[in-house]
């Protein structure tokens, strides 16, 4: 069972009909931005060109080969979600794209799933999981429409590094979950093709004055710009210029060559940060008080003196 239930509205009895269905169908509230009223966030990306960057690249000739990376990170997102020894009731795939993640999920892992991304493009060309009911919703990383406490897992691959108030989503996220729930998740580090931003800035310069690693390389400059394109990765800030200059290109590329040239070709680096985290519940572990240590981290190098020690004061201790 599968079917895209959440569009953008605007007409305000639209959204009085459609916040009724939420909540009737679906157990969910309506959209509710997720920073407190008192924060003032810097929004250092567009989002709108970011949803209509991802709606394009759907059209590209090289859409599918371009999604090579995150359909990597997408199974060893699952492969990691795989590690709880748990059956959760109801998940989400946070910014699911084509489902890189969702379209490995079993029965026996999750009952039901909500797959969320900004492109309706993307999500109507994204895969679904065989087994699991799936229900498909537009919605942006910056608005979560899911209510306290119901969901038993949230997991996101390479989508939230383009949000602007990533704490806040983080909060968010943590409010949606269930006490003692995961939120699994990976994105694109800083170091994320490095050699390629450093080309482009010495070439301006010049004219105007639990962390993977993945490693390919290209023919040239182009070649990777339009994967970029793509896997609707290319640039959306807000101060970004409209394009480049030809000049620009063909400096950027003597410059990558000078630096990053293998045998193979262009070097290229995606750095991959994957992060885990847990809703609190008071089950879980809890630190000891300080100055409770029976022993130093400076005396680690007597551990077995230490240990026979221990054994000493604590005969009965079991081994």
């Amino acid at each position: 069972m599968s079917g895209i239930i959440f569009y953008q509205v605007k007409k305000s009895l639209d959204k009085l009909l459609f916040q009724n269905f939420l909540k009737r169908k679906c157990g969910l509230h309506e959209q509710r931005f997720y920073t407190k009223g008192s924060e003032n966030i810097m929004n250092v990306f567009d989002r709108k060109a970011k949803r209509l960057q991802r709606d394009r690249s759907t059209q590209l000739p090289n859409f599918e080969d371009a999604q090579y990376v995150k359909d990597e990170i997408g199974y060893r997102t699952y492969d990691r979600l795989l590690d709880i020894k748990r059956e959760f009731d109801v998940g989400l795939d946070l910014g699911c794209g084509l489902g890189y993640v969702s379209r490995h999920i079993l029965k026996d892992t999750i009952k039901l799933l909500y797959q969320c991304e900004m492109s309706e493009k993307l999500l109507r060309k994204g895969q679904i999981s065989p087994e699991v009911p799936t229900h498909k919703l537009i919605v942006d990383e910056e608005f979560l429409p899911f209510k306290d406490e119901s969901l038993d897992v949230v997991f996101s691959s390479l989508s939230l590094h383009w949000v602007n108030d990533l704490p806040g989503c983080f909060r968010a996220i943590q409010k949606a979950l269930k006490p003692d729930c995961p939120f699994i998740g990976s994105m694109f580090g800083g170091d994320t093709l490095f050699e390629l931003r450093v080309s482009l800035q010495l070439a301006e310069q010049e004219l105007q004055g639990d962390i993977d690693e993945i490693k390919t390389t290209y023919d040239d400059i182009l070649s990777l710009m339009m994967d970029l394109k793509g896997m609707a990765e290319n640039n959306c800030v807000h101060v970004r210029r409209p394009m480049l200059s030809r000049k620009t290109l063909q400096l950027a590329e003597e410059k990558y060559r000078e630096m990053y040239n293998t045998e193979d070709g262009l070097e290229a680096t995606f750095q991959i940060i994957n992060f885990i985290g847990w809703s609190p519940h008071p089950s879980q572990p809890k630190p000891l008080q300080r100055g409770s240590a029976q022993f130093s981290l400076k005396d680690l190098d007597k551990i077995d003196e230490l240990n026979k020690l221990n054994e000493d004061l604590n005969p009965n201790k079991p081994k």
